[in-house]
Order: structure tokens, then C-alpha cells, then sequence
């Protein structure tokens, strides 16, 4: 019950890792189990994120307003991040984005940051996995010292 627990907790935007590694951890599942469950799992979230936003974007650009929108904000966006950034630091700075463990820089937003820069799709997989993989090594790690610390005290 604890695992399916932990895979769901992977697979939700908010908690991500975040939320299911502490959990595993404290359930009594070895780190190295814990970690490869989540990581796992999160990782399993990028295509099926892009293939929505593949398949919502087909049928909302159809709307008169939203392509309106779309075209002007987002279009504009993408032309000053290539401008600033270049395309040639983007797998590095998506892999690093989403491998800080704060929130809302998971590969929820990590997908949806590569769909809407238009990033190429290969590139974009390997680097998110590399993000996911970084910060479920910060999350196990962070998650271990604090159970020691609390272990000493308690």
C-alpha cells in the first residue's frame, strides 16, 4: 500500500519527489527502493504531460482566441528566451531547472517549459530524466540527514 502510495505522490505535480521520498523513507522502505520507485515514476509523467499538451494545443489553437494569444505571448517569449539564453545552453539549464528540489520545478514545469520553447523532443527527454534523476539523489540525500539528525535528538 505504501509503494502505490509513493508512485501516485511521484506522479502528482505538486509533491513530485518531493513529497514521495521523504514518505517512502519514513514508511520504512530502504532509501535506495524509495528512490528508484520515485524517480521511476516521475520520470513516467514527461511523455505523458507532452502528449497532452500535444493533444490540447491540436484542439484549443483551433480557437480563434487562444491561437490569437498563443501566437502573440507566447511566440514573443520564445523568440526573447533564444534571443537572451541561445539554444545552445537549453539542455543544461532544463536539466539544472528541474533538478533544483524546490517547487514548482519538477518535470511537471520542466515539460511544459520544453514544449512551449519548442525544445527538440530527444534532447528534451534525457534532460528532464537527468533533472529528475539530480534531484532524487538531493531529495534521498536531504531526506536521510534529516532523519539521522532527528534520530540523535529523538
Amino acid at each position: 500500500m505504501v509503494i502505490e502510495k509513493v508512485i501516485i505522490l511521484s506522479m502528482l505535480p505538486i509533491s513530485e519527489l518531493r513529497g514521495s521520498i521523504p514518505l517512502a523513507i519514513a514508511s520504512g522502505i530502504k532509501p535506495l527502493t524509495a528512490f528508484f520507485i520515485a524517480v521511476l515514476s516521475n520520470i513516467l509523467v514527461i511523455p505523458i504531460v507532452f502528449f497532452f499538451l500535444d493533444f490540447l494545443h491540436r484542439h484549443f489553437y483551433s480557437i480563434q482566441i487562444y491561437q490569437k494569444l498563443f501566437d502573440k505571448y507566447i511566440e514573443r517569449t520564445r523568440m526573447k528566451f533564444e534571443k537572451h539564453i541561445g539554444s545552445r545552453f537549453e539542455f543544461i539549464a532544463l536539466c539544472l531547472f528541474v533538478a533544483v528540489p524546490l517547487p514548482m520545478t519538477g518535470a511537471y514545469t520542466g515539460t511544459v517549459i520544453a514544449w512551449l520553447f519548442n525544445l527538440e523532443r530527444k534532447k528534451s527527454y534525457i534532460s528532464l530524466a537527468l533533472g529528475v534523476l539530480i534531484a532524487g539523489i538531493i531529495v534521498t540525500a536531504v531526506t536521510l540527514g534529516i532523519k539521522n539528525i532527528l534520530a540523535v535528538f529523538l
